[in-house]
């Protein structure tokens, strides 16, 4: 084909495009003569985007502290972007499946290995100083991580252990929403009562989170799964793939999360060892203590009893 013969080609098919919608093809070809050429900076938004660090102290530390947290929120909505494919795929296959959930879990394994910038990128004095102007905002206030979680599982999954035997699927989602297994963090561990942080982070979200849990109460990850035909369901490479996301998010990721957290908090000898939020982090972080576990049918007896102790 020649370089007019494929430009008119195009051009046809431009013109389809706007006879369907019903619009002038010309009054919107013409507007190409007087638009602008993209820019990098433009597409980006670079401007936008850098505009958003705004430090409370003066410590130099809390800039990257600030910019590692937003780095993990776009992450987060990568991965949600992802997970709507998966769980809004009709007919769904293997390979699609397969493909899309190590994208997620690559994400996860970044997020994981980025630990080491917060480890190893901030001066515990200037941490210990800035984060008690942080009192008593937390990283549990994480709204999408929380979308995360219902998109991937079961809410019984996510139900405090303690609970678990009077909830089930018909169970209404305000009531299943009381229990879940972070509810149990955000509450002072000392009177029980709801914390200001689980106050004002249910205030904001708690709305979306209920019309959430609903949407994907039957197109999580793990209801996608079930749906499979049963051959599907036992594809290697897809159970891999279950399993792998699974542990990530659950055991490596958190983990690793702990681990800097005790460093700073715990074993630095700089401050009294509580939370921000004022939760009991140790318990409410290690998956032994939590076993938050997506796919529990896809484990055998013996990893679900020993889930986290290998940590």
């Amino acid at each position: 084909m020649s370089s007019t013969d494929h430009s008119e080609a195009i051009l046809k098919e431009i013109d389809l495009k706007y006879q369907a919608i019903h619009q002038k093809t010309e009054t919107h070809l013409e507007g190409l003569l007087w638009s602008k050429p993209i820019t990098y900076w433009d597409y980006i938004q670079t401007d936008a985007l850098l505009s958003l660090q705004t430090q409370r102290t003066t410590l130099p530390d809390e800039m990257v502290f600030i910019m590692y947290h937003q780095v993990n929120e776009l992450i987060f909505k990568m991965i949600l972007w992802e997970m709507n494919q998966i769980s809004y795929c009709e007919n769904i296959k293997t390979d699609f499946f397969t493909e899309r959930l190590m994208r997620i879990s690559r994400y996860f394994d970044m997020l994981t290995t980025s630990f080491g910038i917060m480890e190893e990128g901030m001066e515990v004095e200037q941490y210990m100083k800035f984060r008690n102007t942080l009192t008593p905002a937390s990283g549990f206030q994480s709204a999408q991580y929380r979308l995360i979680e219902f998109s991937s599982t079961d809410l019984i999954n996510l139900i405090d252990y303690r609970f678990r035997a009077s909830i089930d699927r018909n169970t209404p989602f305000e009531f299943a929403f009381e229990h879940l297994y972070w509810q149990a963090a955000g509450k002072e561990y000392q009177t029980g009562k709801k914390s200001f942080l689980l106050e004002e982070f249910e205030r904001k979200y708690k709305g979306i989170f209920l019309t959430h849990m609903k949407e994907y109460n039957t197109i999580n990850i793990w209801q996608k799964f079930k749906q499979l035909p049963v051959e599907d369901q036992k594809n290697k490479e897809l159970v891999a793939a279950m399993r792998h996301y699974d542990h990530t998010v659950n055991i490596t990721w958190v983990m690793q999360h702990l681990n800097t957290a005790k460093k700073y908090i715990d074993q630095s000898g700089k401050g009294d060892g509580e939370a921000t939020g004022g939760s009991d982090w140790k318990k409410y972080m290690h998956p032994k203590y939590q076993r938050r576990i997506f796919f529990p049918e896809l484990w055998s007896a013996d990893e679900l009893a020993n889930w986290g102790s290998e940590n």
